[in-house]
């Protein structure tokens, strides 16, 4: 079985499909030329339809799908598996799509594999041993119904078995209800293995009907109760029923859960009351934001996205901020960082951790109190030195339309994908230790939503 250890930085990369190998680099400040060199795919999208390129550098030069690239159907995100196994992840609601995979064969084709599957909706996924999983929360099975026919909220995972390519879903039903003794259900933001057991945020979502009704109201906090719906409204990810007080009851505090193992049955729930809970957070997507550092801490990042929310008694007081848990005790240690200090006042939508104790982050334009942030500015987080650099180098925020999925790391150098509203998408080599990125790669296409290494099977 393969174990993904915590410490080395290439654990780190494997976790979200960002894998470190040896290269040539040149060193990005002062204008050098960057080397990045080896089996490279890049998914991008011409025309609304999708492609897999292949590159030998990221560093210059440029590309396009004309006589270069496998079509595919769009993807919600493209998950790369150590060098082997590309995955692309489709948010299946309503029978929206499949998911499927690919690998580069002999001759260095990106190819289809032969499976194809159809994974449950899911708002986050990670990785696990042999197994991409993806995660969400929803209805649980209809015998544990409660009166007025209400169903209590459970875990819904898909488990791809990307060696074997095989998919099967949780077996025994996992409730996410009353998951912290609140009352509260939650979904989780983000799979972290380390060693056998998973790390994950769990992110209180509020009372579903099934924890109203099925203790009387007990669960809502005295002064809380007008936040019951009265009636079935809203849309998309924001909807609700009537009998939900939506949203957490308890905006100030952060909780991890620790699993035994893959099957989720057991756990520990750690809670702080340093940071909001930890996630980024877009329409149903509920982004990872726990990376593992050196000297097996884990770093819990919070951009404090409850201060969005409308009611002064759902919103957050808490800035933005990073605490950080040690796995030898399983605990939180003293380790704070306030982000908005550091960044005057704005906060973050993403981050990945690039190695070391080094954070790459997708910081937002204004502070989460101000109408119409957009995330389109990265930023360096050193853990060790609380040091926050701006990325220099590339496109200025205004002029920014997107970012690719993920980022792609390399000794010490981050390929990030960038579409820019006044040039060609391409990737930019961002230096770790300086902050400074050098345009790489041009791509005439609409958009890059992924970029990583396929190597060539045998």
């Amino acid at each position: 079985m393969r174990k993904q250890q915590l410490f080395p930085a290439i654990a780190f990369a494997v976790a979200m499909g960002l894998v470190s190998a040896s290269c040539s680099d040149e060193e990005t400040a002062g204008g050098g030329a960057v080397t990045v060199e080896g089996d490279y795919v890049v998914a991008a999208t011409v025309n609304d339809a999708s492609y897999l390129l292949t590159a030998t550098t990221l560093g210059s030069g440029s590309t396009s799908a004309q006589d270069n690239g496998t079509t595919t159907p769009t993807g919600t995100q493209w998950v790369f598996w150590g060098t082997d196994y590309l995955y692309r992840l489709v948010y299946n609601q309503g029978n929206a799509g499949v998911t499927s995979s690919y690998v580069r064969d002999a001759s260095g084709n990106v190819v289809e594999r032969s499976r194809t599957y159809e994974v449950k909706r899911f708002t986050s996924y990670g990785i696990y041993d042999d197994y991409i999983i993806t995660s969400s929360a929803g209805d649980g099975p209809a015998e544990m119904a409660i009166e007025g026919g209400y169903l209590p909220k459970a875990f819904l995972f898909s488990f791809l078995d990307v060696k074997n390519e095989t998919k099967r879903d949780n077996g025994a039903t996992v409730l996410s209800e009353n998951f912290l003794g609140n009352g509260e259900y939650v979904t989780l933001a983000g799979l972290l293995q380390v060693g056998d057991k998973i790390y994950s945020s769990a992110v209180p979502m509020g009372l579903s009907q099934y924890g109203n009704y099925s203790n009387d109201g007990g669960w809502i906090r005295p002064g809380y109760e007008d936040l019951v719906k009265t009636e079935d409204g809203g849309s998309n990810s924001s909807s609700y029923k009537k009998g939900e007080l939506q949203w957490t009851q308890y905006p100030d505090s952060c909780y991890i859960a620790i699993f035994d193992d893959a099957t989720f049955t057991t756990k520990k729930v750690l809670r702080t009351d340093k940071i909001s809970y930890a996630s980024g957070r877009f329409k149903s997507q509920y982004y990872q934001t726990i990376w593992p550092g050196e000297d097996g801490k884990v770093y819990v990042f919070s951009p404090s996205y409850a201060k969005t929310m409308k009611d002064p008694r759902q919103r957050t007081s808490l800035p933005a901020g990073v605490v950080r848990i040690d796995t030898a005790t399983e605990t939180f240690d003293d380790y704070y960082c306030n982000l908005e200090e550091l960044s005057g006042g704005k906060s973050f939508l993403r981050c990945w951790n690039v190695g070391g104790d080094n954070f790459l982050l997708l910081m937002y334009d204004r502070p989460l109190t101000e109408t119409g942030f957009t995330a389109n500015q990265l930023a360096i987080f050193n853990a060790g030195q609380q040091r926050l650099a701006y990325v220099s180098g590339i496109p200025a925020p205004e002029q920014v339309s997107g970012f690719g999925n993920t980022p792609y790391v390399e000794d010490g150098k981050v390929c990030v994908a960038i579409t820019a509203t006044d040039d060609q998408p391409a990737i930019y080599v961002i230096d770790v230790a300086t902050a400074v990125a050098a345009k790489g790669l041009s791509v005439q296409c609409d958009a890059i939503s992924g970029v990583g290494r396929l190597t060539k099977l045998n």
